[in-house]
């Protein structure tokens, strides 16, 4: 029996232990705006391998989402004697839904796991604490650029995945399937207003790189610093990012549509 309350008690300190790191963390990362000066150059790097380097599996999997979208939109309108306002049910699924979640989980993926495992490495060999040694403050020089590289780059890949979902949809549509292009379009413009469905999805974008970026950074920071620590670190990075990026969707979808 005491050891059982032993060990609620250790897993309970240790929950707390963790939650208030984490909560020290996030403050500690909103207010630690870079220095233009200073950082500008830090930032850039940063956003070229955080953004530019994922922008490959990002037009890839946007183009071929797309085409599936379209391939399967139009079977199912067809029977209904619909398939003219296919470009109406694409514009409303990409732009409100798939573009900012799948983005998001393509970036968790790929640049969320990255991350965790540099700054982990850093952890591991030392480098963190050899800067506060140095009376240089690694959060300002480390982990400041990359979370708002996180909070610029996740935006705009979406709106490109959004594109080029959508012209995918729109070759496979009227190139193969027979769908009027006008009809497309023009169904497409009638049913998307900016301020509720691209706004929105930006929206999106930016809150879903703010959870991608606080839980790689912390990840990689409180790691066990050895090689499986490194790599549980990762996954877990992974895991968590998708989970919250589908609960949170979940409720911004109900506050932002649930009355439109």
């Amino acid at each position: 029996m005491f050891n059982i309350l032993q060990k609620i008690g250790e897993k309970t300190i240790n929950f707390f232990n963790r939650l208030g790191k984490a909560v020290f963390l996030l403050f500690y990362s909103l207010f630690c705006i870079p220095n233009f000066r200073n950082s500008f150059k830090r930032v850039i790097i940063q956003l070229y391998f955080i953004g530019v380097l994922s922008l490959l599996i990002i037009l890839v999997s946007g183009c071929f989402i797309g085409m599936v979208l379209g391939i399967q939109g139009y079977n199912v309108l067809v029977k209904f004697s619909a398939e003219q306002e296919l470009g109406q049910m694409i514009a409303v699924s990409i732009i409100r839904e798939l573009g900012p979640v799948i983005t998001a989980l393509l970036f968790a993926g790929r640049s969320g796991s990255s991350l965790t495992a540099e700054i982990g490495f850093m952890k591991m060999t030392e480098q963190l604490s050899s800067m506060s040694m140095m009376g240089v403050d690694p959060m300002k020089r480390i982990i400041g650029p990359r979370f708002w590289a996180v909070q610029i780059s996740l935006p705009l890949l979406s709106l490109i995945f959004v594109k080029i979902s959508i012209i995918g949809a729109f070759v496979i549509s009227v190139y193969f399937l027979g769908v009027d292009g006008g009809s497309f379009w023009s169904n497409m413009q009638s049913v998307i207003i900016f301020q509720e469905d691209v706004i929105n999805s930006i929206i999106k974008t930016f809150i879903f790189g703010f959870v991608i970026a606080w839980i790689a950074v912390f990840q990689g920071i409180y790691c066990v610093a050895t090689a499986e620590g490194i790599g549980k670190a990762t996954t877990n990075t992974v895991v968590y990012s998708s989970l919250y990026i589908f609960i949170i969707d979940f409720f911004l979808t109900v506050f932002m549509y649930a009355e439109v």
